[in-house]
């Protein structure tokens, strides 16, 4: 009866179709050799690090001195409530840009 009860719920529980995707805010490396700069974006964890993305939200270059970082704090903040994980050089940037999320 208790197995039954379960398959049913499970067969018609509407939520078992929906993927969850592993939604990350890291950075991709661009420029030349030992001259590099930064894109922060948000992408699918299992894509590469340079691979597609689905939102470009800034860029960092720590060549620059200061090190320049620009983060759109607007696009930041909606992709970390609908669940984005940053990364720890991304949480970094945000605390030196003063987006404590």
């Amino acid at each position: 009866m208790v197995n039954y009860l379960f398959k049913s719920l499970y067969i018609n529980n509407p939520l078992k179709e929906v993927k969850l995707m592993a939604v990350k805010i890291r950075l991709r490396r661009m420029g030349a050799k030992k001259a590099p700069f930064y894109r922060v974006v948000v992408a699918d964890s299992r894509s590469p690090r340079d691979g597609r993305f689905i939102e470009e939200i800034g860029y960092y270059n720590p060549i620059t001195e200061p090190a320049d970082i620009k983060i759109d704090e607007e696009k930041a903040t909606k992709w970390i409530n609908n669940g984005a994980q940053p990364t720890d050089v991304v949480k970094r940037l945000f605390n030196t840009v003063g987006l404590n999320k």
